[in-house]
């Protein structure tokens, strides 16, 4: 392969950022036909340019914490989709789920099978829309101020809403995961919806793309300890994930066209 100019290399890595949500220095070098010393020289240059984010390892697109809902759906919608279709497995039919607001569970509603009945409660009126589609869903839309970031309702009074509900499964979004499986959020308040909805649920779940590990969002959501399943990419580090099943939460490896236990 004949080795690419600066300038076009570059947009070939904002190209797969957008595509994919994340690169990988070492992937990039193989498919240049250049060395990683290259590529990290290329993601340096292009997070000064504030083009992307640097991370261990690679790069992911630039300011996660300001995009909106829309925004993320159009990024690594096709890894979401394989996340969702292991994820909608542990959905027990007649029960009562709640859909907090983010892009993977968009793809989660979307992936419910048609005779699939059960009640589901949500923030997102994006989700509430995809659940709408679906004949055998009973559909709860909780209201108060939209986040523009989160996608979804807020505050005191989505609070309020969801105090005289409880639910037998919670799919809670993270914007990462630290080194302890910590799940945190970029927004206060959404980060305090989280909570109160983690503490009235059953049983938590967290499908979470591999990028969310190289991500420290300030506001805390919950310990590992306090979710009980995470499905995640068949890239995540084994040695972080190991972190996590020994607080006691299941781990589900979704691979492109197939799932295992971790």
């Amino acid at each position: 392969m004949t080795e690419l100019m600066l300038p076009e290399r570059q947009n070939r890595i904002r190209a797969r950022l957008a595509q994919e949500g994340r690169v990988l220095a070492a992937d990039l070098a193989s498919e240049f036909s250049v060395s990683e010393d290259t590529i990290r020289r290329d993601l340096r240059e292009m997070a000064a340019a504030g083009l992307c984010e640097r991370v261990y390892g690679g790069a992911l697109p630039v300011g996660l914490g300001n995009t909106s809902l829309r925004q993320r759906m159009s990024v690594a919608m096709e890894r979401k989709r394989v996340l969702a279709q292991v994820a909608v497995r542990q959905i027990v039919p007649r029960s009562v789920v709640f859909f907090d607001a983010g892009s993977t569970h968009l793809a989660i509603a979307e992936a419910l099978p048609d005779d699939l009945a059960l009640t589901a409660v949500t923030n997102a009126p994006a989700i509430a829309v995809a659940l709408a589609e679906k004949p055998r869903v009973d559909t709860v839309l909780v209201g108060g101020l939209i986040d523009r970031v989160a996608g979804g309702a807020v505050g005191a009074r989505a609070i309020e809403a969801l105090s005289g509900m409880r639910f037998d499964l919670c799919l809670v979004g993270t914007c990462g995961i630290d080194g302890e499986g910590g799940l945190s959020a970029f927004g206060y308040e959404d980060a305090a919806l989280k909570q109160f909805a983690i503490a009235r649920s059953s049983r938590v779940l967290v499908a979470a793309t591999t990028e969310k590990f190289s991500i420290a969002a300030p506001y805390a959501v919950a310990k590992a300890a306090q979710y009980h399943c995470l499905v995640v990419e068949d890239d995540a580090d084994p040695a972080r994930l190991q972190i996590i099943r020994n607080e006691g939460c299941d781990i589900i490896v979704a691979a492109r066209g197939a799932a295992s236990a971790a």
